[in-house]
């Protein structure tokens, strides 16, 4: 595992400390461990994926837009887990 790896990890483990916490001051916040199991494996995976296609992209223009393209997705499948943008049956409540 290399330097960048760990820091997806590291960087993965701390935004899901932010619900973890959320959840012990407020009730708005309720994940179950299920809800932390797919946001963990959802942002490892991007986060993998995102450190290779760094590092496999020579041209910043292609890179900044295959990034940038890859952001989206990936914004739009959280969104759509979180409240159900598109409708889904994977939508959340």
């Amino acid at each position: 595992m290399n330097k960048y790896q760990k820091i997806v990890v590291i960087a993965t483990a701390l935004l899901l400390l932010v619900p973890f916490v959320a959840m012990k001051f407020t009730a708005q916040v309720n994940w179950s461990l299920g809800d932390f199991l797919v946001a963990g494996v959802l942002l490892l995976t991007f986060g993998f994926i995102f450190e290779w296609l760094f590092r496999k992209l020579i041209s910043s223009k292609y890179r900044l837009i295959i990034l940038a393209a890859f952001f989206v997705v990936f914004v739009l499948i959280w969104a759509e887990l979180a409240v159900g943008v598109f409708g889904t049956p994977f939508a959340g409540s």
